[in-house]
This record gives structure tokens, sequence and C-alpha cells, in this order.
């Protein structure tokens, strides 16, 4: 449940409210509570406004996740697929994109510009087995690139994985992380 609370919202929520208190504070002429509440609201304020500059949202589903699914992941789910979920489902900060880091290493991310974009994720079993499937904007990056590395994305992310490439339209391509 925390991972669905933004911390920016927290810094903003409590920031604002004990700056607030310190500016009344202030007017009515109480010294420490005046004190108090500009000394730490303003800083969490500013660091709340900070946070939120540099929010990254998590990513939707983008079909609603079964019972069965969730089954099927507790079971059966790699550590890596476990840790992509929990990365690409939470808010984010500092980084440009989710999984950025993982593209750029792969080789799919030559510039910041042409770095295919995570829009949703999809649970679903592919021949019984657990699989995360990861729908890209890709625009500047091909479909024969992706399949080119395949190989080296397969590596990536790790044993017991295996990955199928798909184009369901044009400029989008899926990524399953298929348990193997």
């Amino acid at each position: 449940m925390l991972r669905k609370i933004p911390l920016a919202l927290v810094g903003l929520t409590v920031g604002g409210t004990l700056t607030v208190i310190g500016i009344v504070a202030y007017a009515l002429d109480y010294a420490t509570l005046n004190l108090a509440g500009l000394f730490y609201g303003v800083p969490l304020l500013l660091g709340g406004l900070a946070l939120k500059a540099a929010e990254l949202k998590p990513i939707p589903y983008s079909v609603p996740v079964s019972p069965e699914i969730v089954a099927l992941r507790e079971s059966q789910a790699t550590p890596t697929q476990d840790q992509v979920l929990k990365d690409v489902t939470r808010y984010r900060y500092g980084q440009e994109a989710h999984l950025d880091e993982s593209l750029a290493r792969v080789g799919l991310s030559p510039t910041d510009d042409e770095r295919p974009e995570l829009m949703s994720l999809q649970e679903k079993a592919i021949d019984g087995a657990y699989a995360l499937v990861l729908h890209f904007y890709s625009p500047l990056v091909s479909l024969e690139k992706w399949q080119q590395q395949q190989e080296k994305i397969t590596k990536f992310f790790g044993p017991n994985i295996k990955t199928e490439i798909t184009q369901p339209e044009e400029n989008w391509v899926d990524l399953a992380l298929i348990k193997s």
C-alpha cells in the first residue's frame, strides 16, 4: 500500500501544513510554534516540490490481474520478474523513464529521444507459465532492432526466463518475460 503513495505528496502535504501553521503562529505572535512551523515546514515543502518535479508515476496494467494469475505469479515468478514488476508499479524519483538503464544496457536506447517508452504491463499465462508482458511505445526503434537484441535481452533478464517479442500494431512492441 505504501508503494502507491507518492513521497512527493507526503512532502507537499506535511510541509505545506507546517508552513501554514508557522505563518499563522507568526501572525498570532507564538514565537516557538512560528519557529518550529517555518523551520520544518519550508524545507519539507521545498523537498516535496523537488520530488514532484522528478517523479515518475507507476505504470498501469493494460488488463486487470485475475486471482489465477496472482497465484501463478506467487508460485512461478523468478526474482527478476518480481523485481521488474515492483520497480515499474511504484513511484520512482530521479529517473528519466522506467527501465531506462535496462534498455540502454541491451542496446535499445541509443539516445534519450529514441528510447522506447514503457506504457503499460500485463501479467498472464503463456503455455502454463507465468509471463510478465511489457508494452512499449517504440516509434524510433524498429521491431527488427528488438529482435536482433533478443538474445541479449534474454541474458540480461537472467536465468529461467525466455523472451518473446511481438508487434501488436505499428510503433508498439510487446516484450514478454516468460518463466522457463
